[in-house]
């Protein structure tokens, strides 16, 4: 597999990279995680309007960009480089994969459209109050009633959850697990943030109590979730890159300008071996990620080994990163003031996100036959 950009992809990098240049610097991102909602409306829009973000992925009939995996990655790595706060995992990843996977022809033409011009903000619910990412785990039941369906149970660490309007749920039903639309101000529903280590990043606990909701899927989702998920987690590891990628800069600017007795503290052995070390390790993690959404482009029968392998190692990688540039930073990296520690509380949060890295090397285990 040649894991390599078009020109056509690096142009759209660049014009990203200097969007979220110009939007999405310290500054805002401290302004935009302190927000009630956790991210601003007007970059939300500008992302949608400008430069086609928020329908990336979604298919030109349905009014979005139609470009696959290879630029979705591009994207979710420039992001992570400077924890852009958005809704976009959680509305133009893992909800539009779950439409496109998982939902009737209506539902997508009801929904896409609005979610490629931003208006609409959706996330998926599926994690319940054992806090296992597994779907096996999924209990809740939906109960048929006249010509809908109730919903009764909880939800949680769902992303977005509180500002999203609209919420894809997955519930057991005698067919097996199939996907629910709930509308956000749906009766019976009550949203709650949760505390969150990364600030950049909102979750929520949703209670549902004889929620109404609308079935949007056809018989057992099972395989088609677990295709969803695998393509998130797909592009949180090319989101973790572009933060451990971060994290290297930072602490290799420093370590050039930081003098010492007389020297950058970089000329010094023990400094030098953690950049070369970072070096290598965030080199690594590219490849794992890089193979993992081409795969998702081009090889999808190879994508549920691709994105577990993907996920265990970039998420290790990120934290390492984080890590060793607070380190390197001394006591400087770990103030309020310096953004190292915002990297650091992304990369530890965003390693638990959707499976730990031993879970993932155990599902890993589990597609190779170990």
């Amino acid at each position: 597999m040649n894991l390599t950009f078009t020109e056509e992809q690096d142009e759209l990098r660049a014009t990203v990279r200097q969007f979220f240049a110009d939007k999405s610097d310290e500054q805002a991102v401290r302004a935009h995680m302190n927000l009630p909602s956790g991210y601003d409306g007007d970059l939300w829009t500008q992302m949608a309007e400008q430069i086609g973000l928020a329908g990336l992925i979604v298919p030109e009939e349905h009014g979005g960009a139609g470009f696959g995996y290879k630029e979705l990655c591009i994207v979710m790595e420039e992001m992570g480089r400077v924890l852009a706060c958005a809704p976009y995992l959680a509305t133009s990843v893992t909800a539009t994969n779950a439409l496109l996977q998982c939902a009737d022809e209506a539902t997508r033409n009801s929904l896409l459209p609005s979610i490629a011009t931003g208006e609409t903000i959706a996330t998926l619910a599926y994690v319940e109050s054992s806090g296992c990412w597994d779907l096996s785990e999924v209990n809740m039941r939906a109960q048929s009633k006249d010509d809908g369906w109730l919903l009764d149970g909880e939800k949680g660490w769902v992303l977005d959850g509180v500002a999203a309007d609209v919420i894809l749920v997955v519930a057991r039903t005698e067919t097996g697990l199939e996907v629910f639309r709930v509308e956000g101000d749906a009766e019976g529903l009550t949203r709650s943030d949760l505390p969150t280590l990364d600030l950049t990043r909102k979750l929520a606990k949703l209670s549902f109590a004889s929620t109404p909701a609308t079935k949007i899927s056809e018989g057992d989702q099972s395989e088609a979730l677990e295709r969803v998920l695998a393509l998130t987690v797909v592009a949180l590891a090319a989101e973790q890159v572009g933060g451990a990628q971060a994290c290297l800069d930072m602490a290799v600017e420093y370590a050039s300008t930081r003098l010492q007795f007389g020297r950058p503290i970089g000329s010094y052995q023990a400094i030098k071996h953690k950049c070369a070390d970072m070096l290598v390790e965030v080199e690594f993690a590219k490849t794992a990620a890089y193979h993992a959404c081409f795969s998702a482009a081009d090889e999808p029968g190879e994508l549920l080994e691709a994105a577990s392998l993907a996920k265990a190692y970039c998420s290790e990688v990120y934290f390492h990163a984080a890590a060793e540039n607070i380190q390197i930073h001394g006591g400087m990296g770990f103030t309020w003031e310096h953004p190292a520690h915002l990297y650091f509380k992304r990369a530890k949060a965003s390693a638990l996100l959707f499976g730990d890295a031993a879970h993932h090397r155990e599902a890993l285990a589990t597609i190779v036959g170990l």
